[in-house]
This record gives C-alpha cells, sequence and structure tokens, in this order.
C-alpha cells in the first residue's frame, strides 16, 4: 500500500516525540540520584545515560527533517518545513555537543531546539481543524512562555529540571499529537494545500 506524504510525514513524527520519551525514561532510571526538579535534562546526556539520551535526542532531529520533507511534499508549507528542519537541527545538536563538550554552544543549540519547537507548534494550526488547532496553538505558547521564564531565571518552584520540562514535555505531546493528526487524515485531507 502506498502512504501520502503527510502520512508519512505524521508516522516520523509521531515516532521520533515518542522515542524520545522512552528514551528520557530510561535515561532517568540509568542516571542514580537524578532529580527531574533539581537536573536540568540535557545532564542525562552525559554519565551513565549519555548513550541512550545523546542517541534518542539525536535520533529524533533526524526523524523530524525526514518528517519536515514529507510534509513540505504534502502541503507545501515552506514555513512550517522550516520551522521543523531549525527545532530538528537543535535537538540534533543538543546529542551532539552536550554539556561537558561545550556549555554554550549547548545551550545555544537548546534554546534553537526550545523557539522553533514552539513556534512549529503554532505554525501547524493552520494544517489542523479545532479543536486540536488552538490545542496545538496553547501548547506551542506553552513551551514559549516557558522558555522565557525559564531564561529570566524564574522556575515557578519547579525547579530548574521542572521548568525545562514545562517547555519540553508540550513540544512533546504537540509532536505525538500532530504526528498522530496527520496519520489519521483520510487521503483526501492530506492533499490540501494551507
Amino acid at each position: 500500500m502506498v502512504y501520502s506524504n503527510a502520512k508519512v510525514a505524521g508516522a516520523l513524527l509521531f515516532i521520533a516525540a515518542s522515542q524520545f520519551v522512552l528514551g528520557m525514561i530510561v535515561a532517568e532510571a540509568l542516571y542514580s540520584g537524578y532529580s527531574i526538579s533539581a537536573n536540568y535534562i540535557s545532564d542525562l546526556g552525559v554519565g551513565p545515560s549519555s548513550m541512550v539520551f545523546n542517541s534518542s535526542v539525536f535520533l529524533m532531529g533526524l526523524l523530524i527533517i525526514i518528517g519536515a520533507y514529507f510534509l513540505q511534499r504534502g502541503f507545501n508549507y515552506k514555513a512550517l518545513t522550516t520551522l521543523l528542519i531549525l527545532t530538528a537541527i537543535g535537538a540534533m545538536g543538543v546529542g551532539v555537543v552536550t554539556e561537558d563538550i561545550n556549555v554554550t554552544i549547548h545551550g545555544v543549540v537548546s534554546l534553537i531546539a526550545f523557539l522553533f519547537g514552539g513556534l512549529s507548534a503554532i505554525a501547524s494550526y493552520r494544517l489542523l481543524k479545532l479543536p486540536f488547532s488552538a490545542i496545538a496553538v496553547i501548547l506551542g505558547l506553552t513551551c514559549l512562555g516557558a522558555l522565557v521564564l525559564s531564561t529570566a531565571n524564574v522556575d515557578l518552584g519547579l525547579g530548574v529540571g521542572g521548568m525545562e520540562r514545562m517547555i519540553v514535555y508540550p513540544l512533546l505531546m504537540w509532536g505525538a499529537g500532530f504526528g498522530g493528526y496527520l496519520i489519521g487524515q483520510s487521503e483526501k485531507q492530506t492533499t490540501q494545500k494551507p
């Protein structure tokens, strides 16, 4: 059976987000004494959990790039394609340039992933119908709002790790949801242009 470009993009985005959620859970279990409140997510990229975390975040970025290619073929939505590719480059950079290699570059690639991920979620509304279009915007705004607060060193009592999860988790929820939405569309719906 031949699948539409949109369905392939959806499957890749769903797998990207889902495998990273599972990879992060495994990495947290492998990192003795890890605190989701006191530790940054990227702390998982060093030490006993590094192989799982770094390969998972890199794979997420790679799958997003491939998914963006198929999304562009299906919808010709250059703005979203560009935002997704930038998000993916940031995610891949997180897995390659870990905190212990260069903390400044690691911070920049993390910011790229977070910022463009939030913007991707917001931009995706054009391909979605209510209520998911509104949910995508809310998840994107939640990510960006938490990013602003985190940058201002405001953690709302969640700790640095908890606040960082308020940036990342909405993106992962959106990525899996957006992927599932695209997979579930009929062939007729997946040929529409924005």
